[in-house]
This record gives C-alpha cells, sequence and structure tokens, in this order.
C-alpha cells in the first residue's frame, strides 16, 4: 500500500542527491575540465561518507529492497532512488504520488560564479542530466536551471532545457550584478516561458545568503543545523529564508512583468508561506503609496496581490499553519510537498499537512494537493 492514498498527490519538490562524477558526464569537453569538485561542505561532516556508500551500493539490488522498507526514514543518498532514475520509479510507485518535480542539490557548486563560459556551460550539463534522470518516467518532471548574467544567454540555456524536456526552470532568486531580472533585456526569456508553457521556479538557496554572517558571531559556541553542518539552515537563517523570494516576486509584479506576459507561471518552492499573509497586502499598499511619483505602478491594470494570485503558487513548510494562511491568502497559492529525499522533509508531512488542515473543506485540499499544482504546470 502506497504511503499517499486516497486522494490525487502531486509533489511540488524533490531532489536527486548527485554522485561525484554525475555532472561530468553530461559536459561538453571544453566545459568538464574545468567543472570543480562537487561541494558538499554544507551538507554536514557525514556527506563524504554518505557519498562514498551510494556509490558503493549502485546497482545492488538486495540493498534496494532493503530502503523500500524503510521508504521514508532513509534521507539523502541512503533514500531510495536518491540518484538512481529506476530506483526512483519504484520509490514513486511507494509514494503514491502522481506527479513530482525534482530538482537538484548540489550541482550548482560546481559551475557557479562569474564565468559566463562555466556558468552556462554548467547549466547545460545540468539541464542535460536533469532531464536525463526524468526521461523514462512520465511522473517525473524534470527541472532545469538558467542563471543570470547574460540575457541572451539565458535566454538560448532556457530554450535548449524546455527541448530537452525540463518540465520548469528554476531561477536564482538573487539578480546578476549588473540588472534586475525584471529588466527589459530579460523580457524575450519571461516571454519564451510564458509562451512555452513552462513555469519559473524560485527554491531555497537561490537567494544566497540572506542574514549577515555577522549576526552569526555572537559570542557563543558557533552552532550546526539540524544535519550537524554549520552551513545550512539554522534558527536565525530560518528566520529570513523568505526575503529573497519576496523581493523578486515583489520585483516581477510591481515591475510589471506578470502584467506583460499574463501566461507566464511560477512556483515558489520550500521557502515557506506563512510570509505571504502579510505580504499580499504591503504590495498593494506599496502601489498606492507610490504610484504619483511611479507612474508605471499607476498603469498596471491589476492590483500587485491579483498577479501573484494568478501566476504564483508557494509551498508551505509542514511545521506551519497551513490552514490559517489557506484562510487569510486563499485556497488557490499553496502546493503540497514532501523535498523527497532531503531530511527537512519529515518522516510523514501528509500526516503533518493534515494536522494543521483540520475544518478545511475537501475542496481546498483538492487545491492544497493537486490542483494548484496542475494549474501550475499545465498538467
Amino acid at each position: 500500500m502506497p504511503y499517499a492514498r486516497g486522494r490525487t498527490y502531486y509533489d511540488a519538490d524533490s531532489h536527486l542527491m548527485e554522485l561525484s562524477g554525475w555532472l561530468g558526464r553530461y559536459a561538453d569537453p571544453c566545459v568538464r575540465k574545468w567543472l570543480r569538485p562537487l561541494d558538499l561542505g554544507g551538507a554536514g561532516k557525514a556527506a563524504g561518507k554518505a557519498v562514498d556508500a551510494a556509490e558503493r551500493r549502485r546497482g545492488d539490488p538486495e540493498a534496494a529492497r532493503a530502503l523500500e522498507e524503510n521508504l521514508m526514514g532513509a534521507k539523502g543518498w541512503a533514500a531510495l532512488g536518491a540518484f538512481d532514475p529506476a530506483e526512483r520509479s519504484r520509490a514513486l510507485d511507494l509514494l503514491g504520488f502522481e506527479r513530482q518535480l525534482v530538482f537538484s542539490t548540489f550541482a550548482a557548486t560546481q559551475f557557479a560564479g562569474r564565468d559566463l563560459d562555466l556558468l552556462y556551460g554548467g547549466t547545460r550539463a545540468h539541464n542535460r542530466a536533469m532531464a536525463d534522470f526524468c526521461s523514462d518516467d512520465e511522473r517525473l518532471l524534470a527541472v532545469g536551471f538558467v542563471p543570470w548574467g547574460d540575457p541572451a544567454r539565458a535566454r538560448a540555456e532556457a530554450e535548449e532545457a524546455i527541448r530537452l524536456g525540463c518540465a520548469a526552470v528554476h531561477v536564482p532568486s538573487q539578480p546578476a550584478r549588473d540588472r534586475s531580472p525584471t529588466h527589459p533585456d530579460y523580457d524575450p526569456l519571461w516571454a519564451l516561458l510564458a509562451e512555452a508553457d513552462v513555469p519559473f521556479m524560485l527554491h531555497i538557496g537561490g537567494g544566497g545568503k540572506p542574514l549577515h554572517r555577522a549576526f552569526h558571531e555572537n559570542g557563543k559556541p558557533p552552532s550546526t543545523d539540524f544535519l550537524g553542518g554549520g552551513e545550512n539552515v539554522r534558527s536565525k537563517d530560518y528566520m529570513v529564508i523568505h526575503q529573497p523570494p519576496e523581493i523578486f516576486l515583489s520585483c516581477l509584479a510591481l515591475d510589471g512583468v506578470l502584467a506583460r506576459h499574463p501566461k507566464l507561471r511560477g512556483g515558489c518552492i520550500e521557502q515557506g508561506a506563512l510570509w505571504i499573509v502579510p505580504w499580499l497586502h504591503r504590495l498593494d499598499i506599496a502601489r498606492r503609496t507610490f504610484q504619483r511619483t511611479e507612474t508605471d505602478l499607476a498603469e498596471l491594470p491589476l492590483a500587485p496581490s491579483e498577479y501573484i494570485r494568478r501566476q504564483v503558487k508557494f509551498t508551505p513548510f509542514p511545521t506551519e499553519p497551513v490552514g490559517w494562511i489557506l484562510d487569510q491568502a486563499g485556497e488557490e497559492l499553496l502546493l503540497f510537498s514532501s523535498d523527497y529525499p532531503h531530511p527537512e522533509g519529515g518522516r510523514d508531512p501528509i500526516r503533518r499537512f493534515e494536522g494543521s488542515l483540520q475544518g478545511a473543506s475537501d475542496a481546498a485540499k483538492e487545491r492544497f494537493y493537486s490542483r494548484n499544482f496542475a494549474e501550475m504546470m499545465g498538467v
């Protein structure tokens, strides 16, 4: 009997766990030699050992069968289907999810930076690899990646990602140094995504580190996150996770990108949703307050919050009061996600979500577990 049952479940956040040579196999030779080693520094002290153990068990059917018995308990590289696509299909059978967005985890550390040839060459390798991982199972929806930096090359890589079969495109919520993602130079990229019916994705980590490092220098012993590392999310980081996507999406609404491209859709993934309740109000207050001096605001046909409601969806954390968010912000905004096989998703996300959805109508639950995802993805 699958983990998820009784209704349709679409999972808006899952990951593959890269092995050391994974990305290089998909890179052009001129790019491959410049790729950096996989950086696992933020994954905790045991990350390197976990990768080694994963590589040793690859293709071991007995090990796979053992993992089936611990489907929601094994995490990271130790999970069923963490890096093997055939195993991942079996994991989906057992999970019971009918669709699942698949993001990479650490691959961008191998090519991110100011070297545009490495940046966009690594991007193409990444998107080839993601599309290949998901190619044999229509339930797996590959999320490609497109960085800012060069508008023409960004559009070209988005076009190539779509051609490869990526179902969505992850863009950083942190802009390049020279211009905003809302600059007219990036309009061809937004137009491409809109016309291709491929949504953009924002994801935790795509906005850099919003908390200044000095706030961790508090005179106390160095803290670690709950994974055992010192570079992932800690309590103070958690408090500001939402700030990069909040800024990014505010600019998309206030600068008219969503108005100019009404078919453009997007998802804000693994960055919580509690913050959107006051934010939607602040967006409209900003427009009313500044439209006399910023005439473009007055020319928006709709209130900025209406563009967000029409075109963007959000994944709440299982620890958030999802029922209350639905009551305050609307049933059309939230998406179910498991974060499989990352440990942040927990061992039983459905139970936790159900606990906060007591009293919600079945129609509201249907929207949360499947319909909003279907609208975002055009399923």
